[in-house]
């Protein structure tokens, strides 16, 4: 390799070349050349050189501002004053929640503590000091330590899209693309699907062995009346947990037995009418009546938060109804490998399942489901699909040219004809006309 006008180096050993060299008037420059790689940022240096040998310097440096990645002198923003910036910027991500708000900061800590201290196998001390020592292959790295903390692949791809947009809010300090936009540090879902514990549905019985230990004297349970009430909602509305526990009194018209309720998840109106049960329910609950909530006590819980700001109710009572869910037998978390958290089989969100299900087996319209769950429910198309496998084999059995059955007046003509041509009845007459008039005949 030929000698380069200026010094190639590496702030950090192993993060990204820098080239430095002296330009008119004892002016010195440096660039940060976006690669770790030491032949590639060899030749970009040697490319710099050849710009910078042109007849004038005005040239040159016209020349280096049209080259992506060399407009400016290097900057680089210190990670310890990222988070600080990115609070305040206009373009940082508005979570409705404080605990994804959290989220952002929890994850862009631990990307930084990842490159900054050492693991085995690592040469130095740190990959990168701030924003623009940030290079794909750093980000490459991340993606897969975050492989080996046995999170689900949903988690994963949460923190690599939460650390794309904060990098994308800072980007005067990298050159070219955002090094976290590259689709190969997502993961894919396919990885997990044969891993999945798709959530279980209750079977009637057990809904009326969850009804019948909550209202025993045996199993004791904080506010275990309206735990009780909690779960009649959930089994005739179909609703999730949240809109079922701080359902209020005046979105319920007694009158007309009929529910509103706007789902906290996706902002839907939907209205529900009251079954017998559910109506009892809620003329029981009439008698604790002290708020706007028809469950008081447990809403109150709910609507606990940390000195953060953070809801931290919301696990209490989830703990409640899981544990009502153990008296009747059943486990609602199993472990998966791969993963260190266990996955959820049974929680009051089966009863959703549970709900949906019935509606199936009754032969209720896909469409009057969705108007009670809500449009966008998935749940619907679980149980919903044995309609599309129905007419799948229909349509199979059309092309074979053996699903067009005879209509009923067809059938009759057919059975008259033999009648006219046979008038005297015989046992294997009897049997001819028997298998025209089957339903199944022609299929």
């Amino acid at each position: 390799m030929s000698e380069l006008l200026g010094k190639l180096r590496q702030k950090i050993s192993g993060g990204p070349y820098y080239y430095r060299l002296t330009v008119a008037n004892g002016v010195r420059k440096e660039f940060s050349l976006g690669t770790c790689d030491f032949e590639e940022a060899f030749q970009k240096a040697a490319d710099l050189d050849v710009i910078w040998s042109s007849p004038t310097h005005e040239v040159a440096i016209a020349q280096i501002n049209a080259i992506r990645g060399f407009s400016q002198e290097s900057k680089n923003l210190p990670f310890d004053e990222v988070w600080r910036r990115y609070q305040v910027h206009p373009n940082r991500a508005t979570p409705h929640t404080v605990a994804e708000q959290n989220s952002y900061r929890t994850t862009f800590e631990e990307f930084v503590h990842f490159v900054s201290y050492p693991v085995p196998g690592r040469k130095s001390h740190a990959i990168a000091t701030g924003i623009a020592e940030v290079t794909p292959l750093v980000c490459e790295k991340f993606a897969s330590y975050l492989k080996t903390t046995s999170i689900a692949v949903d988690t994963h791809n949460r923190k690599i899209k939460r650390m794309r947009k904060i990098f994308d809010c800072f980007k005067e300090y990298y050159t070219g693309e955002n090094p976290f936009r590259s689709k190969t540090l997502l993961r894919s879902e396919r990885e997990e699907r044969g891993l999945i514990v798709q959530r279980q549905a209750f079977t009637k019985e057990q809904e009326e062995e969850l009804l019948q230990v909550l209202s025993d004297s045996e199993h004791k349970l904080m506010n275990k009346a309206e735990i009780r009430v909690l779960f009649i909602i959930g089994m005739f509305t179909g609703q999730r947990l949240k809109d079922c526990l701080l359902l209020q009194w005046q979105n319920i018209d007694m009158k007309n037995r009929r529910i509103w309720v706007k789902q906290f998840k996706t902002g839907k109106e939907v209205t529900i009418p009251m079954a017998p049960e559910l109506y009892s329910a809620l003329t029981e609950a009439k008698t604790w009546k002290v708020d706007q909530y028809v469950m008081p006590k447990s809403a109150a819980r709910y609507n606990r938060t940390d000195a953060d700001g953070k809801n931290v109710g919301n696990n209490v009572i989830n703990h409640d109804t899981l544990r009502v869910i153990r008296w009747i037998g059943l486990e609602p978390s199993v472990s998966v490998p791969g993963r260190k958290k266990k996955m959820t089989v049974y929680g009051f969100h089966s009863l959703r399942h549970s709900f949906a299900s019935f509606c199936a087996e009754a032969g209720v319209p896909k469409a009057v489901l969705l108007s009670i769950l809500g449009t966008d429910s998935e749940i619907a198309d679980k149980y919903y699909t044995h309609v599309g496998d129905e007419s799948q084999r229909k349509a199979i059995e059309a092309v074979r040219g053996r699903g067009a059955e005879k209509s009923a007046q067809a059938k009759i003509d057919e059975v008259l004809s033999l009648l006219d041509s046979n008038p005297k009845p015989t046992q294997e007459l009897l049997k001819t006309i028997t298998t025209i008039l089957r339903p199944e005949h022609g299929v």
